[in-house]
């Protein structure tokens, strides 16, 4: 058993990298339209919105939306534990990483590249110039270290916490894939004390149960 988390910086191919990798080891792959549509379940449907944007001055002030947001990221969490649970899924961003780094039978991949080669990636896949491509990947940095920083009090760029921490820019994207389709092989076959790895997850049947209903 085995589980792959992949945080990644815009612009470093980190999304299709991680739909390859899924598709390679036949696991299931969570991302944050899966996610969204588990919260939107259970009646949060602002999630997207909550996740992907920098809250104003106002807004850090507001008790009433900060408290919104602490359920938001809870229920995060235990989508991810829950997902975690079944095994063999590779989990794209929403902090995955910092959720299972305890787990015995996790591997956390960091993919980034500098901003010169993500904002060339960006200007490519969206149509527009690399100036505009540069200011969204600034924002969204932003917005990542934004939100780890305060619900999980991690420093975003710090890489301590990771197994495997990539540069684009020098590795090839069927390199990447191909080895950590191997390193994840290689842990999925090792022999763990199951009280280390992810099979340890208390069971929370609903949601799971809601999970699977979205893995069809």
């Amino acid at each position: 058993m085995a589980i792959l988390t992949i945080s990644r910086k815009l612009g470093s191919n980190g999304n299709k990298i991680a739909k390859a990798i899924a598709e390679k080891l036949d696991y299931r792959l969570v991302d944050k339209d899966f996610i969204a549509a588990v919260l939107e379940e259970y009646g949060l449907v602002e999630f997207d919105r909550e996740y992907d944007h920098l809250p104003s001055v106002w807004e850090r002030l507001d008790l009433e939306k900060k408290d919104r947001r602490e359920i938001l990221v809870d229920m995060v969490n235990r989508v991810i534990r829950a997902v975690a649970k079944m095994d063999n899924v590779v989990i794209l961003g929403r902090s995955g990483y910092i959720i299972l780094n305890d787990f015995a039978n996790v591997l956390n991949i960091r993919i980034h590249s500098p901003m010169s080669h993500r904002a060339v990636q960006i200007a490519e896949d969206n149509g527009i110039s690399v100036e505009e491509a540069e200011e969204i990947a600034i924002q969204s940095d932003k917005v990542s270290a934004n939100f780890v920083e305060t619900f999980y009090g991690v420093d975003w760029e710090a890489t301590r916490t990771f197994d495997f921490v990539i540069n684009r820019e020098k590795i090839p994207m069927e390199f990447v894939i191909n080895n950590l389709v191997k390193a994840t092989q290689y842990l999925a076959k090792k022999e763990l004390d199951p009280a280390k790895t992810t099979a340890s997850i208390e069971d929370d049947i609903t949601l799971q149960k809601m999970i699977l209903e979205q893995f069809e």
